[in-house]
């Protein structure tokens, strides 16, 4: 967890500080919003910034948008002053901590913006034998390729890896490829010079060299563009990279690890991945299984989360009814253990008995999860029957609404299929690509043409009922 302090180091913010340190943050001071802005660019990254109330809060967010900057901030401030607690929310700032400092306060604002947690929870002999090669390879400098499906834990894998290398005492920087757009992700990766583009106000420094001694993570790295891969390439077997509108090469010292829920292999034969980039990345494949084949732990995970989220709302810890382990058992997990925890987070909440009930372990839509999956995966099996020939041919077990596709083309079958999918995950892009089987950019590139022919798109967070 990196900590930016940004505002006079004195009495009540230095005391603020010295509890940060406690809790296990790494803790870097400026006095002023530029010099904040300086230590950004130069790559002295930060997770979280706490800034003087006093400061120009709103000014300061908006170069961080205009830099695209990815920072959260929290304001701070002595006494009860709510015009500048008003005037920093409104700003910007996520949250307003007054001073002098709570330490529970500060811990619990710290442990709501880190993402640290290397701890995997299992019991299933197939995640002994993975975690067995991922302690045996973190010591080397060797990259790591990571796969699996969305949600199983890929990320966590990977700040695990770096924190048994002989890299743990420097920084982790994680880069989302599939998140970052196209045209701004080489600036991300290597960084820039100033003028080199329209926006570019000043040097700022990548992840590369934000890493430098440390581990990147390239994170679904299958959605990174071809062009781009060149240089990523180059830059990981020269150990050197270059700015964008720079003059000269950088070295750097890193240990990349990348992941990715796709097969790339089937992603270089398709043409949308470079083959030298693959084995240079794959020196070693840690594959980690679906929820769904490891049935050993998702009671185990399941009571983890209910813990976590009783502690976090603040309510009475209950424990899984038999009943309710059973729901959790037969349930196929598309969205592996992301979906367990929200599940149970959801679980946690609505529970009003002794223990979590089964009525309890329901979906975002208010559907229990058996019968969810059971229909997503029987449309999804009369989609695939349904291109054969351009003829439904229904199998045994399917329901009546999977047999009345004959006679559909098999546009419009895909067409519900993913927009069903789409409502079911909430709008959420990468898990539906997921269950689909898709890449995110082929599900965006769908969407987009659906919303040109005015069919209506679920957004984050949203859910609809289509009748495609």
């Amino acid at each position: 967890m990196r900590l930016l302090i940004v505002g006079p180091l004195s009495g009540q913010f230095g005391a603020a500080s010295k509890i940060a340190i406690q809790n296990g943050a790494k803790v870097t001071h400026v006095n002023t919003i530029s010099d904040a802005l300086v230590s950004l660019r130069a790559g002295r990254g930060a997770d979280l910034a706490m800034v003087d109330v006093m400061l120009d809060i709103g000014s300061f967010v908006t170069q961080l948008v205009t830099e695209h900057i990815s920072l959260e901030v929290v304001a701070c401030g002595v006494g009860n002053d709510t015009d500048a607690a008003v005037r920093a929310i409104k700003g910007g700032a996520k949250e307003y901590v007054p001073l002098p400092p709570d330490p529970e306060l500060i811990a619990a604002v710290l442990k709501a913006v880190a993402d640290d947690d290397t701890d995997l929870l299992f019991r299933d002999q197939r995640m002994h034998a993975v975690m067995k090669l991922a302690d045996q390879v973190a010591p080397s400098n060797a990259c790591i390729m990571i796969t699996g499906e969305s949600g199983t834990g890929k990320e966590v894998m990977a700040r695990h890896i770096h924190q048994k290398s002989r890299r743990s005492d420097k920084t982790f920087v994680a880069v989302n490829c599939a998140a970052i757009p196209d045209n701004l992700l080489e600036s991300e990766l290597f960084g820039h010079e100033k003028g080199a583009f329209t926006g570019a106000v000043a040097r700022r420094v990548g992840k590369f060299e934000e890493a430098e001694g440390g581990t990147l993570l390239l994170d679904e790295i299958s959605e990174m563009d071809i062009r781009l891969q060149a240089k990523l390439l180059r830059a990981i077997q020269e150990r050197e990279i270059d700015r964008v509108g720079g003059s000269k090469p950088v070295k750097v010292d890193i240990r990349v690890i990348a992941t990715s829920n796709r097969d790339l292999v089937e992603e270089v034969r398709n043409g949308n991945f470079r083959e030298d980039l693959l084995y240079r990345l794959n020196v070693v494949n840690l594959v980690l299984p679906p929820l769904r084949e490891r049935k050993e732990d998702v009671g185990m995970l399941a009571e983890h989360f209910a813990k976590k989220y009783a502690d976090a709302n603040a309510v009475p810890q209950r424990p899984l009814s038999a009943a309710a382990l059973a729901v959790l058992k037969r349930h196929a997990w598309p969205g592996n253990v992301r979906e367990l925890e929200n599940t149970m987070h959801r679980a946690v909440l609505l529970s009003t008995e002794a223990e979590i009930e089964e009525n309890a372990i329901v979906l975002p839509d208010g559907s229990r999860p058996a019968a969810t999956q059971s229909a997503i995966s029987a449309a999804a099996s009369s989609a695939t029957a349904g291109s054969i020939g351009g003829v439904s041919t229904p199998v045994d077990g399917e329901d009546a609404e999977a047999a009345n596709l004959v006679g559909r083309t098999v546009a419009e079958v895909e067409r519900q299929l993913i927009l069903e999918t789409l409502d079911h995950c909430l709008g959420n892009r990468t898990h539906a690509a997921n269950i689909l089987g898709i890449s995110i950019r082929t599900l965006r590139n769908k969407l987009k043409a659906y919303t040109e022919d005015g069919i209506p798109v679920p957004g984050p967070g949203e859910m609809r009922r289509y009748a495609v």
